[in-house]
């Protein structure tokens, strides 16, 4: 879990929580449920193995993201969403409506 000593500002804490794009594309793709890792690498798009694993790790650290692993050959591993990460849900909504605003004003221009 996140050390204790949080930020003392709120949008500093989401920050250091969705703190690269990667981790906000993973949010983004894992809000429609479960997903198997090859899965998640193919819809976040061109990210290596070591990346996705090392953000996957950190979310998980962090409780936005619980991982299942199922004792099968080959190994099958699922990811979903906790509660806090489906909480976010609303930070990304509004990161999308602002971005289709400023992609029609930048268009415009």
């Amino acid at each position: 879990m996140l050390e204790k000593n949080l930020p003392d500002c709120p949008v500093e804490t989401t920050l250091l929580l969705i703190s690269n794009r990667w981790k906000v594309l993973i949010l983004r793709d894992l809000m429609d449920g479960k997903k198997r890792f090859g899965e998640l690498k193919k819809s976040v798009g061109n990210i290596s193995q070591k990346v996705l694993t090392t953000n996957l790790r950190d979310m998980e650290a962090q409780g936005l993201v619980s991982r299942e692993v199922f004792a099968e050959v080959p190994p099958r591993v699922e990811y979903e969403l906790t509660p806090t990460g489906y909480s976010l849900q609303p930070v990304l909504d509004s990161l999308s409506e602002w971005g289709i605003h400023y992609q029609r004003q930048y268009q415009q221009n």
